[in-house]
């Protein structure tokens, strides 16, 4: 799966914000999907807090049914540092590792993370969607910014997400009685059908199937991972 080259990811802090806000303005909020929806990914990345290694995952959906088709992986250190608003800076390069490696190419995105929903209108779902040129959705369990009214406790209730006067997101019951999700535009793709396609991937849990699945599996690789690294310890005969 191809990426667009537009920046070095060697960059400050302060660079990066910059740069957020000169990408930005490539950003498609409005405007229907381009094409029929065949396929649906979800990406998630976990990260070891002792050695800083970051374990990437994908996983690639049949639509209708989200019946796998495809996952690959990318493992390696962190090189940016943890900045609150700049996730992506962290995260992009071992995810766009592992998007290069599928050999089924998706339609549809999941981020476990914001969209527009961001200080800077440009969280991960929306960086890694301009990247990957893919409509692209940000789920998150938790807000970053934004006042809302807590919607009602049945399922596919919502509410808006709303910032400096403006909407930038849903507040999104998937399950009765269950905490609410962010939902955010990440990039081509309206925010009325980032919240269609939420609910549609959701299978009874809270979070949708796709970054669900992905969650669990880079949890699984970053302890696979841990167990392997660690070394056995001895055994010793009682006399």
């Amino acid at each position: 799966m191809r990426t667009q080259n537009l920046h070095p990811w060697d960059l400050t802090p302060r660079e990066a914000i910059q740069l957020q806000k000169r990408l930005r303005k490539r950003i498609q909020t409005t405007g229907r999907l381009s094409r029929r929806i065949r396929y649906i990914a979800g990406a998630d990345i976990s990260w070891d807090p002792a050695t800083k290694k970051g374990y990437a995952g994908v996983i690639v959906f049949s639509w209708p049914g989200l019946f796998e088709v495809d996952r690959a992986s990318a493992q390696g250190p962190a090189t940016f540092p943890y900045v609150p608003g700049l996730l992506s800076f962290r995260e992009g390069p071992l995810l766009l590792e592992a998007f290069q490696r599928l050999k089924v190419e998706p339609d549809l995105i999941f981020f476990d993370g914001h969209g527009v929903a961001h200080p800077r209108r440009f969280g991960i779902a929306s960086h890694l969607g301009l990247l990957l040129q893919k409509p692209s959705i940000g789920c998150a369990k938790s807000r970053l910014i934004g006042e809302f009214i807590m919607p009602r406790a049945r399922r596919s209730a919502q509410s808006p997400l709303r910032h400096d006067g403006k909407i930038i997101g849903s507040v999104l019951r998937t399950r009765l009685n269950t905490q609410p999700i962010f939902i955010s535009t990440g990039n081509r793709i309206r925010l009325v059908e980032a919240v269609k396609w939420a609910l549609a991937c959701s299978d009874g849990t809270r979070i949708p199937k796709p970054t669900r699945e992905a969650d669990r599996w880079v949890d699984q690789l970053r302890k696979t991972d841990l167990n392997v690294a660690m070394p056995s310890s001895p055994s010793y005969a009682v006399a």
